[in-house]
């Protein structure tokens, strides 16, 4: 069985393009860097070993996931540069992918048919070609009388190019796998033109040792897609976008405004899931079956369970149980916990707190760090007033407990089971079981107030 092979990504380079003081690799593609959707990509691709190629300084090493080797490029200019910088995880006689950080687009399938063509055909070096683009600008592949791969000749610039060279369609897009001994010894060769040392020009020094380099040719332009503008960034984002969306919709879920989605590869949607317009997705948010999401929604690390529903609102790191409501306009902060079957309505906030099982608190209140029994109803206008000055402290509102408009609890505080409070109300001691919880001044009515008021002179 071949050796798994090793996956060496071009990462260095602040790509001044982009008006960025951020590396052009760590730009985010649907909320992932596009780094590391190259990495991703050779690791479900198989790659025993990833190395990325990175400037000192920059910043890219120290974004590398968990088993991503680095090697810095101190020295040099250029693609062949930049794979010297990785000589000494290259030195083990396993195959080299070559791989660009900034073409987040390339599929594992893609790479895999290029490494099993490579083991096929027994080269030294094979390259990824197409027909399929306009080949202005890339390099041209030019071959022999038996259809053998001769050099690539670069047309950035056609001065000095044959009409023979400039009519070829086949073009090089960048990636390779080599045999990594024969790599190394012909990058030794390989001179500085304009003072920089170009990956291409090992292939005419493989042909030239006898070696040989095959060709694999694919229709998957995405692939040769490098981002090297804001305006090659949004068009990338837009493909990673609808490509995110076509798989959930394939797994079952709708979309009813595709185009005005926010979504990252992390997410998870169930079937029979609608996902209304304006909606954002965002890190490990799990959505279960049947759930209805949006228009206008925003949810960020967030879970909804099956049935769920959030409606022009907020979530982060919130947990909605199965058949609960979110909305409209309701923020979920951190560790909020809704209850199955649970109401949490227009304009309510709920931060680390749990609505029990059918509870409801419809409008108009905030409820922090507290405990809302099961098929409690919390009415309008309620505020959990959690924190003293120095510490934060909890409210608890039992099972089946009713409270009046406009009341405060004052923490730490405990609403019986069954229990009331009146309307308007400031509680700071515990109510009991059953019991109705009042406090407020006595209304005093001042009579005559409004026509002393009209007759008194204004200023």
């Amino acid at each position: 069985m071949p050796a798994s092979p090793t996956a060496l990504i071009m990462a260095a380079g602040h790509g001044t393009r982009m008006r960025s003081s951020l590396p052009k690799v760590l730009h985010t593609v649907c909320g992932r860097p596009m780094l590391h959707w190259v990495i991703e990509a050779a690791r479900a691709a198989g790659a025993g070993r990833i190395v990325c190629v990175t400037r000192p300084g920059d910043g890219v090493a120290e974004s590398l996931p968990s088993g991503v080797e680095a090697a810095e490029q101190t020295e040099g200019e250029g693609t062949a540069a930049a794979v010297l910088a990785a000589r000494e995880q290259l030195e083990h006689r396993a195959p080299v992918i070559t791989l660009s950080g900034d073409h987040p687009m390339i599929s594992a399938d893609l790479i895999e048919q290029l490494v099993a063509a490579h083991h096929a055909s027994a080269a030294d070096a094979t390259l990824l070609t197409t027909e399929e683009l306009d080949p202005a600008g890339y390099g041209r592949v030019v071959r022999t009388s038996d259809g053998t791969v001769e050099r690539i000749v670069e047309t950035k610039s056609t001065e000095g190019l044959s009409a023979a060279e400039l009519e070829i369609r086949e073009v090089n897009l960048g990636t390779y796998v080599f045999n990594s001994e024969a790599l190394l010894s012909a990058l030794d060769q390989v001179a500085e033109e304009r003072g920089e040392r170009y990956l291409t020009s090992v292939f005419p020094i493989l042909r030239a040792g006898g070696g040989a380099v095959a060709v694999h040719r694919t229709t998957d332009v995405t692939s040769a897609m490098g981002v090297n503008t804001r305006i090659g960034l949004m068009e990338i984002e837009a493909l990673a976008r609808d490509r995110l969306i076509e798989a959930h919709a394939l797994a079952g879920a709708t979309f009813r405004a595709p185009q005005t989605i926010v979504i990252e590869p992390t997410v998870e949607i169930g079937a029979d899931t609608e996902i209304g317009p304006g909606v954002a997705l965002r890190g490990t948010t799990r959505i279960g079956d049947g759930c209805t999401v949006g228009p206008h929604s925003t949810l960020i690390d967030s879970t909804l369970e099956d049935g769920a529903s959030v409606v022009h609102s907020y979530l982060v790191e919130a947990h909605v149980h199965a058949g609960a409501s979110v909305g409209p306009f309701a923020y979920l902060r951190p560790d909020a916990v809704v209850g199955a079957g649970a109401k949490v309505g227009t304009f309510v906030e709920v931060k680390n707190s749990q609505i029990g099982k059918g509870a409801k608190v419809p409008h108009l209140s905030y409820i922090g760090d507290a405990d809302v029994g099961e098929r409690a109803n919390v009415a309008a206008g309620n505020i959990t007033a959690n924190y003293d000055g120095r510490r934060k402290h909890r409210t608890a509102i039992g099972d089946r407990a009713r409270t009046g408009v406009h009341t405060s609890f004052v923490a730490p505080v405990r609403i019986g089971s069954d229990a009331y409070t009146g309307a308007g109300s400031v509680i700071v001691e515990d109510v009991p079981d059953g019991a109705l919880g009042i406090s407020r001044p006595e209304q005093r009515n001042v009579e005559g107030y409004a026509e002393r008021v009209d007759t008194e002179p204004r200023e």
